[in-house]
């Protein structure tokens, strides 16, 4: 089939203009925020541009926190974001379509500035522990954004203005680092409280108790050294491996 010229011209205009305005949403955004963004640095004492940024979210507290500093040195909290939605409850996501905002170590590894949720970041689920928790047959599902917008299906949803200044925040880290930012996602957090509340939440899941005690050594990690701690997955047992952070502060996956 031929399609008439006229009707590609159309087409492809409406695809160059989809472009143009996903183009202008980040231009406003750096526009309308990045003094914000400035200032948010200089108020917690740290260098912006920065060379580490590490995100950790709470799912109980509803708050995704950004901390930031040099690439040697401790980091330093810059802003907390309070949730406006997510999904699911307490628990790591195992499927496709189950509604939960994952649990775990990831990376904030894409940027769509199209979104349907004003801007949104990725949360690079499923990762290598995921995986190997995937039951026979079972679809694990993808696509889990940090976004804006104030809904949530598996996702972080925060206020607009919030998310255009996380965007441009790890938009701009990752360009000078060349690495994706962390980003920790945790059930609650995890200090003795914490964990007492969990294994009332767990009740007789001894699996979901284990999954959430393999967590806690990064989050105790980082309150006693606010330094990324290195995380991993054992390939036998897919439980996650968490050591403390090398001299230049780098996180695994």
């Amino acid at each position: 089939m031929t399609i008439p010229r006229a009707r590609v011209a159309v087409v492809l205009g409406a695809l160059l203009a989809l472009s143009a305005h996903a183009e202008d949403r980040v231009a406003t955004a750096r526009k309308q925020r990045m003094k914000d963004v400035t200032a948010l640095f200089a108020t917690a004492g740290t260098a912006w541009p920065t060379d580490q940024l590490y995100v950790r979210a709470f799912k109980h507290e509803r708050e995704l926190e950004v901390w930031a500093g040099p690439k040697d040195g401790p980091l330093v909290k810059v802003r907390t974001y309070p949730f406006c939605a997510a999904s699911g409850e307490l628990g790591p996501k195992r499927r496709e379509g189950d509604l939960q905002v994952p649990e775990g170590f990831y990376t904030l590894d894409l940027f769509n500035p199209r979104s349907n949720y004003h801007l949104s970041v990725r949360v690079s689920y499923p990762n290598a522990a995921d995986k190997h928790h995937q039951g026979p047959g079972v679809r694990l599902g993808g696509n889990i954004f940090v976004h804006g917008d104030c809904v949530s299906i598996g996702c972080i949803a925060i206020q607009d203005g919030p998310i255009e200044e996380l965007y441009l925040m790890a938009l701009d880290t990752r360009a000078r680092t060349k690495r994706d930012p962390p980003i920790h996602i945790f059930p609650r957090r995890l200090d003795a409280a914490g964990m007492k509340a969990l294994e009332k939440e767990a009740g007789e899941d001894k699996t979901r108790l284990a999954f959430w005690k393999s967590l806690q050594p990064a989050y105790t990690l980082f309150e006693e050294n606010p330094r990324v701690p290195r995380t991993s997955v054992d390939a036998k047992t897919g439980a996650y491996q968490v050591q403390p952070a090398t001299k230049a502060g780098r996180a695994g996956r």
